[in-house]
């Protein structure tokens, strides 16, 4: 299985980034969803989150 490769590997990420972040965490969507409509990888959308103390809804 490949590993989906990112363009923005490492990019700083922007204060439009972030309110999408906490809007779409707001809403109640998983990691998956909200690191794919930012087109991140699921660690920097997680890591990001957890710096900015955003709370993301863990889907089972």
């Amino acid at each position: 299985m490949a590993k989906e490769r990112f363009e923005r590997h490492k990019q700083p990420w922007t204060g439009e980034e972030a309110g999408k972040l906490k809007l779409l965490a707001g809403k109640g969507q998983g990691i998956k969803q909200i690191a794919k409509a930012l087109n991140r990888s699921e660690e920097s959308t997680k890591s990001f989150a957890k710096q900015q103390k955003i709370a993301i809804a863990k889907k089972r």
